[in-house]
């Protein structure tokens, strides 16, 4: 019977001791503990940083009295209570760790989780969606809650950005495009997208979700050096829990916190985010360079709503001239953008766009102040295009917008046929960059050397004759500088018109006129008898267009004396002044400046004046002092200058 009794105790003592130990184990995961917790970056995010952000401060509305309200006590068994009672996939254990984590969102980080709860009515729905297209637990939604506190902008001390946090190397792994203007790490579309498909392939690796998180914060090489180390069969996270990484220790237990604060935020008296308004957006596809500017100019839309919208262009450029990129919008400015898209792209594109050529030497233009003697103008550019297999000319001409006989003029092309490999040239459309001098300069330019030739011109016609050859040839020239605008520079050559003869306005008669029209009369009629069978006015008739002949033949003589004499060109070297000019040539300053219409004594070196003819000063005083004795004889002896003059004049015109 004892050794029957000491059989039994010894039985009962074995399974004890099995027992024991194996409770142990299965509590593990509730009774550990960690008091050299490390707590991750999301929890140092600066909170007023964060309240500037443009959504929250438009759309909705947050309770800023929070910190100050009762955190609401909880006990442990209703702590393990809540947990258990979250419509989860994943396990939600309760231990010390993830109190600490739970105590930090409820006690320390109010205003974070406040704020959290109002990003979370724009970027949870994005989570959800991408999540149950893979079919994984939604509540790996809250996952970017202790990545990067719901901030599309941050950016962690180990170079991990966005939402989700992806390095790099990870990023691009995935898919995702990082350059200087791109980085789709921050786009909330993008990245949820693959981060379902890593965090998928992650549980397909383990089998177990909180070994699939740990993996998804330090790496699937560290957690296999856990389980390694840990051994046993089939261990779980809390089971290599002491051979993870510090910062990885933590991370389980601040996504089991982050789920228990996001759903019982209103037991500790933390109100909602509520929405201002809704936010309804659409995207669009870019297919040009664009600026936020230029879109928030057109659309009169803050430029920071679109930042929000799209996180992803760190300066503020959508590269659409690469490859076609989305755009994000409320949707009553989608439409608004597919209207305007011309005026969008329009609008300051010299300050905007990128050159697409630049001369070596050139001036570079920085600054807004520059720009305008800049400006941009569409035209007709020829380039070589090396013919490729399968091309003929009537593709390469319709490829560059060409018609066929212009591809073979331009390249002498008999047949219209090429050969592979060959070089041709075409002809194509291009918008190019040029100063404001160089397409207002050029009409300018012709203007005025047009207007010279005018002047010139006008000087040599009848007095009476200038205003009809003006209005005219000022007509040629407002065409020839609109042309020489709109086309750049090009010789262009004007033809004058001959002046129209002009009208003689009617002379009104004075008391001397009256009383020479009867000594004229008077001497007509009764000294040379010429008068007789006439009335008094034929007589004066006859006088007047006597007189108007011999006027006529005094101005004839007078415009052929005054005629300009022969010029030629002189080269202006550097230093020299008008005056020196003009001694080395034998004139005078005035001749120079008359010569080429200069008002001062300002000349350009290299530029060709043109040199009157040798004595021509001369020439025109002569021509001067003899029109004047002229006219002194012809007072003195009315006789003679009334009829030989204009018998002489007659003759000459004749001839």
């Amino acid at each position: 019977m004892r050794k029957y009794l000491t059989l039994v105790c010894a039985a009962g003592l074995a399974i004890a001791g099995w027992a024991g130990p194996r409770n142990n184990i299965l509590t593990l995961k509730q009774s550990i503990t960690d008091h050299d917790i490390v707590f991750p970056e999301s929890f140092e995010t600066d909170t007023r940083a964060l309240m500037e952000n443009w959504y929250l401060q438009n759309y909705t509305i947050l309770d800023s009295d929070v910190e100050n309200k009762d955190v609401g006590e909880v006990s442990e068994d209703e702590y393990i209570k809540r947990l258990k009672a979250m419509p989860t996939i994943i396990e939600m254990p309760y231990n010390q760790v993830v109190r600490s984590y739970i105590d930090r969102y409820v006690k320390r980080n109010r205003t974070l989780v406040e704020e959290m709860l109002g990003m979370s009515l724009y970027y949870m729905p994005i989570f959800e969606q991408a999540l149950e297209k893979e079919g994984l637990p939604l509540e790996l939604k809250y996952l970017p809650v202790i990545e990067s506190a719901l901030n599309p902008n941050a950016v962690s001390r180990a170079g991990a950005a966005g939402l989700w946090q992806f390095m790099v190397g990870t990023g691009k792994g995935l898919g995702l495009e990082v350059n200087s203007l791109v980085d789709e790490r921050r786009d909330p579309y993008r990245s949820s997208e693959k981060a379902a498909t890593y965090l998928k392939d992650l549980y397909s690796i383990y089998n177990d979700w909180s070994l699939a998180i740990a993996a998804y914060n330090c790496g699937p090489a560290n957690v296999n050096k856990a389980l390694k180390r840990a051994g046993g069969e089939d261990p779980d996270f809390w089971d290599i829990y002491n051979y993870l990484p510090r910062e990885t220790r933590g991370y389980v237990p601040a996504f089991i916190a982050a789920n228990y604060i996001m759903t019982y935020f209103k037991r500790h008296n933390i109100s909602p985010g509520l929405a201002r308004k809704p936010l309804i957006t659409d995207t669009i596809s870019i297919s040009q360079r664009v600026h936020f500017n230029q879109i928030a100019h057109v659309l009169n839309m803050p430029i920071e709503e679109i930042r929000v919208l799209n996180p992803q262009y760190r300066q503020d450029v959508i590269p659409g001239n690469n490859h076609p990129y989305t755009l994000v919008l409320p949707s009553q400015q989608v439409y608004s953008y597919i209207m305007s898209e011309d005026s969008i792209l329009a609008w300051h594109p010299e300050v905007y766009n990128h050159r697409d050529v630049v001369e070596p030497g050139g001036t570079t233009v920085n600054s807004d102040k520059d720009e305008s003697n800049y400006t941009y103008e569409t035209r007709t550019v020829t380039e070589y295009h090396k013919v490729r297999r399968g091309e003929t000319a009537s593709s390469i001409a319709a490829h560059y917008g060409m018609s066929p006989s212009t591809f073979a003029s331009i390249n002498g092309l008999r047949g219209g046929y090429v050969k592979r490999g060959q070089v041709v040239k075409v002809q194509t459309q291009k918008r190019v960059r040029v100063k404001r001098e160089e397409t207002e300069g050029v009409g300018q330019e012709l203007t005025a050397q047009v207007e010279g030739d005018i002047e010139k011109k006008i000087d040599e016609d009848e007095p009476d004759d200038r205003e009809t050859a003006q209005i005219d040839e000022v007509k040629q020239v407002e065409k020839a500088a609109s042309e020489a605008r709109r086309h750049g520079p090009q010789t262009i050559h004007i033809e004058s018109p001959k002046p129209a003869p002009k009208a003689e306005k009617p002379r009104q008669e004075t008391r001397q006129d009256s009383r020479q029209w009867h000594q004229r009369n008077e001497r007509y009629a009764d000294k040379r008898g010429r008068g007789k069978g006439r009335s008094q006015e034929e007589n004066y008739k006859h006088s007047r267009s006597s007189s108007k002949r011999g006027d006529s033949a005094k101005r004839g003589k007078q415009a052929k004396a005054e005629k300009p004499a022969p010029t030629t060109e002189y080269n202006i070297k550097k230093g020299e002044s008008l005056s020196e000019i003009a001694e080395k040539t034998g004139t005078t300053v005035d001749a120079l400046r008359k010569a080429n219409h200069i008002s001062g004594d300002k000349i350009k070196a290299g530029d060709n004046i043109k040199i009157p003819g040798k004595g021509g000063s001369k020439a025109s005083g002569k021509t001067s002092a003899k029109s004047s004795k002229a006219s002194k004889s012809s007072k003195s002896s009315s006789k003679s200058s009334g009829t030989k003059t204009s018998k002489s004049s007659g003759k000459k015109r004749k001839r």
